[in-house]
């Protein structure tokens, strides 16, 4: 079956490892000043905060604008997700996560899917701070409480944060260390953390409210570590709780019928599903049989061939199954096959130029993917830090001072940007080949009486590693290609635990990764393109090291307008693109997706979030219509 995948979204409720936590620093934005009057500075005292802009919403608003305030409560929402999980834990690498292990979870701040880069206090009632931003006070709400009904304190907020410094991910610590230099209960409802002199301003108030607080009664009486696998999750504060669980096969989170936030203006019109269920399966096709079947009922499709040729069985013909696209204004992310840079082979960008001429997307998007993607040129698709054409001259004077020392060529202040090949409508281009050819020649790459390249003896071999089945038919055209070039090339298939461990282990010359940037960038780069996570990391997976990209991350991370921020990302891209660590993929500018008709969302969709399981909502009596006629069971 040829078709072409995406790789499966979390949800909108998580990630499998938390944006909230890894990347707080890319939500910020600046300051809405309500003055007062601490020693000689103003203090100022805010329901939320944003560095670049005014708040969206006011402190006394009524609900989000993109709700629907009087939608009901009730029902279930089951969907897909593929491979298995072994735990609960989404704060470490050990193991594999379950799908949803953050949705017990909170943080003191929130975003919306209007306001993206702003924060609105959530388990706080407002915070402070002085203008020189050298320390937050959090003044944190006293109704809030644990799902076993126990109150949340500042001693548990203070105590989930002492473990995530003493025990995060080291990609983590490596970004943020000295950010933060104390963490101080000054009561039971107010927690203070000073920042270092050298911490980012933009990314403070984000990064010291972003830990979920754990119950430390619950923690310490579980004797759990956050860096080893849970078999059940914590307790958390959240709207949702683990209610069921089969190991690598299904899971259900249920409403916490006590949660403590129900009424809150932010929570109005959310959280509607009674129970969202989550089915695994081994691959895409079982998986849509399922669904077909009436085993889940939501779908996300992120095969090309299936979105084209799959739906049309009778429940699509009869009106059971709704198929629509949905308009997605969010970043796209930035999806490519990646390079292990660790691997001496891939050390000469020459190589790694051969090898990415050799994937044909024109040809693959007309003949599998049924011209439904768009090609991946940029990590900031879209937006105003997207680089385009010849430097401006806010980024030669960027680039100049890293030309003067070296650290890059002087051709970056002058070149066009580097954007994907183009290939012709044949599977292989025999222009990109004759290119291509010459690149390995010039590497040192020479052709053997049996067509394989060699160098030193060694021959040119390059393995794809990869655990889907859907990206068969994507992959094996491209290893067709490059054997004609003289590689030696191969698919190697395995399944997701072995994908998991061989991806960490660095045992691995090519693997499909997926960069998932901000819309305000900050010092969650480093965890993406820093060097001081280029050993170790689940984001700077191609182990980049580089001190003209170190250089270029402090330069954006230190930009206090939005013009020098736009500026500083857009010669990051650049620079970046340039490297050519990456074969940039595809991806689809609008949701596709299928569901049951019992399933209802406001008529506009917020345009950063598809949100089915945070504001979509259960009809009740279509659901009885459908099992009435027998299109569900």
């Amino acid at each position: 079956m040829t078709h072409a995948v995406h790789r499966p979204r979390a949800l909108t409720l998580t990630d499998a490892l938390p944006r909230h936590w890894l990347a707080g620093s890319a939500l910020l934005v600046g300051a809405m000043m309500l003055a007062g009057q601490a020693g000689a500075q103003d203090l100022i005292k805010t329901h939320g905060y944003s560095y670049f802009g005014d708040l969206k919403y006011p402190a006394d608003f009524a609900h989000l604008d993109y709700v629907n305030p009087n939608a009901p409560k009730g029902g279930e929402i089951a969907e897909w997700f593929p491979g298995t999980f072994d735990g609960f834990n989404p704060y470490t690498r050990a193991g594999n996560a379950a799908v949803l292990s953050t949705l017990p979870f909170e943080a003191i701040v929130t975003t919306t899917a209007d306001d993206p880069t702003a924060l609105y206090c959530y388990l706080c009632k407002t915070m402070e701070y002085p203008e020189d931003l050298s320390y937050v006070i959090f003044n944190l709400r006293d109704d809030v409480t644990f799902s076993d009904g126990s109150p949340m304190t500042a001693e548990d907020i203070k105590f989930s944060y002492d473990i995530f410094m003493e025990q995060g991910l080291p990609e983590f610590l490596a970004a943020f260390e000295g950010q933060i230099t104390g963490a101080e209960v000054l009561d039971p409802y107010r927690i203070k953390y000073t920042f270092g002199a050298d911490a980012p301003k933009r990314d403070r108030i984000g990064l010291a409210a972003t830990f979920s607080p754990f119950s430390k009664v619950e923690w310490e009486a579980s004797d759990r570590r956050l860096d080893e696998t849970w078999e059940t999750p914590p307790i958390g504060t959240g709207p949702y709780m683990l209610t069921d669980f089969d190991y690598g096969r299904s899971l259900t989170y249920g409403r916490n019928p006590n949660f403590w936030g129900t009424d809150l203006p932010i929570n109005v019109g959310r959280n509607n599903f009674d129970s969202i269920r989550m089915e695994y399966f081994a691959d895409g096709d079982t998986a849509f049989e399922a669904f077909k079947a009436g085993e889940y009922t939501f779908r996300a499709e992120n095969s090309s061939l299936t979105w084209a040729t799959g739906y049309d069985f009778p429940g699509v013909q009869n009106g059971s199954v709704i198929k629509t696209e949905l308009p997605d204004g969010s970043l796209p992310r930035a999806q490519a096959f990646v390079f292990n840079l660790k691997a001496p082979k891939f050390d000469d960008p020459k190589v790694r130029e051969a090898i990415r001429l050799m994937f044909n997307f024109e040809w693959s998007n007309e003949t599998l993917f049924y011209g439904l993607y768009d090609r991946v040129t940029s990590f900031w698709a879209n937006t105003e830090m997207e680089a385009k054409g010849t430097p401006t001259p806010a980024e030669v004077a960027i680039f100049q001072p890293l030309v003067d020392q070296g650290l890059l060529d002087a051709e970056i202040l002058t070149n066009d940007v580097v954007t994907p090949p183009t290939s012709s409508a044949s599977q292989l281009d025999r222009g990109n080949l004759r290119r291509a050819g010459a690149l390995l020649d010039e590497a040192g790459w020479v052709p053997g009486s049996d067509g394989i390249r060699r160098k030193d003896g060694q021959t040119l071999d390059v393995a794809f590693l990869e655990s889907s089945p859907a990206f068969d038919r994507v992959i094996n055209p491209y290893v067709e290609n490059l054997k004609r070039l003289g590689v030696n090339a191969k698919l190697d298939r395995v399944d997701p635990a072995q994908e998991t461990e061989r991806t960490r282990s660095g045992d691995w010359d090519i693997v499909t990764h997926s960069f998932s940037m901000s819309l305000e960038p900050g010092t969650e780069l480093k965890q993406w393109f820093g060097s001081e996570t280029a050993e170790d990391s689940s984001r700077n997976l191609m182990g980049l090291a580089d001190p003209a990209v170190d250089s270029l991350i402090a330069t954006v991370v230190a930009a206090d307008t939005s013009d020098n921020m736009h500026a500083a990302t857009r010669a990051l891209d650049r620079v970046l693109r340039s490297y050519g660590f990456w074969i940039p993929e595809w991806f689809k500018p609008t949701y596709t997706v299928a569901y049951y008709d019992m399933f209802e969302h406001p008529d506009e969709l917020p345009p950063y979030a598809l949100g089915e399981t945070d504001f979509w909502w259960f009809n009740a009596d279509k659901a009885a219509a459908l099992k009435a006629s027998g299109a569900l069971r």
